[in-house]
């Protein structure tokens, strides 16, 4: 009985034995760096890996801010796992960590332990070597240079102040446009001229007369254009004095139009004379004495004189007064 149970006691510790030494078989761990050689100051990656089965669990060396007295941590990545694609039951978990060392030699890297299963797993330990910067003691040591000039072309200045530029340039062209405005509506304005001096009908058929007097036609033997022209001032002063169409008017048509107007009889004998005169001259031909000819002249002044307006009003007021009539 006694010799039974000790045999089933060594088997179970047997079995538990080949147990973990068959899941110690699955479980591979693995560091590597992607530089074994790096310049003073320069980094590389170091990779801790794990590879076991999906059900299993493992615990990652913690590592601090250094490795060794003379290598740093610069920065620790995240752990990352991805499933062995030949074999779904297992995993590969991974982390990487950036390191750097500030002093030339060569350093080793310690190894890691991982544990899983109650048992631990270590890597190997990795060289890592800082190669030193060489100087050239030959050669003599240089100031520092200058900063490098950096090129700023109106482009870019313009460009940096485009707002400072337009603004200008908008209110330019605004009072250049107001400036052009005002001058069209100034010159668009109707110019106003003053009015004329009205001159009385009496002055301009008197100073007429005079300069055809002067002129002295009928002593020239232009007895006919004497007569036309005395005729042709007469004609018009009526039109201008009593509004009447004398111009396009026979001496009869004249003489017959004024019967209503406050005309003396010896003013409208005098016209008689001057018209009868003129169209015996003009259309029959006759040739009157130069008595005649200075009494047309003498007829023409009396009647301009006593029939001339005694205070002629402007234009404007006797167009005021019309409109009041009216």
């Amino acid at each position: 009985m006694k010799r039974s149970f000790k045999f089933s006691w060594c088997l179970m510790i047997g079995l538990i034995g080949l147990a973990n030494q068959g899941m110690a078989q699955d479980v591979k761990v693995a560091a590597k760096l992607d530089h074994t050689s790096i310049p003073l100051g320069d980094q590389t990656n170091l990779r801790l890996s794990v590879h076991l089965p999906t059900k299993a669990d493992v615990v990652f060396p913690v590592l601090g801010d250094t490795i060794s007295a003379k290598v740093q941590i610069v920065q620790a990545g995240k752990t990352d796992t991805l499933a062995d694609p030949q074999n779904p039951a297992f995993r590969t978990i991974s982390q990487s960590y950036v390191l750097t060392s500030f002093e030339a030699g060569l350093h080793m890297v310690p190894a890691f332990t991982f544990k899983s299963g109650g048992q631990s797993f270590s890597t190997n330990a990795l060289p890592l070597e800082i190669t030193a910067v060489k100087i050239d003691t030959t050669k003599s040591i240089y100031d520092i240079k200058e900063p490098l000039a950096v090129s700023y072309s109106w482009m870019d200045w313009l460009r940096d102040h485009w707002p400072w530029v337009l603004i200008p340039l908008i209110v330019v062209a605004a009072l250049i446009a107001l400036w052009y405005y005002l001058s069209k509506r100034r010159q668009q304005k109707p110019v106003v001229e003053a009015p004329k001096p009205i001159i009385p009908a009496h002055v301009q058929a008197l100073d007429k007369l005079k300069a055809l007097k002067d002129r002295k036609l009928w002593q020239q033997n232009a007895v006919k254009a004497y007569h036309s022209e005395l005729s042709d001032i007469i004609r018009e002063y009526l039109e201008n004095r009593y509004q009447v169409n004398a111009m396009e008017q026979t001496s009869d048509e004249i003489l017959s139009g004024l019967r209503h107007l406050e005309i003396s009889d010896q003013s409208r004998n005098s016209l008689r004379q001057i018209l009868i005169l003129a169209d015996l001259v003009k259309f029959a031909k006759a040739e009157p004495l130069h008595t005649d000819n200075e009494q047309s002249m003498d007829h023409a002044i009396s009647f301009i004189t006593q029939t001339k307006e005694n205070n002629p009003l402007p234009e404007n007021k006797v167009q005021k007064n019309n409109n009041e009539t009216a």
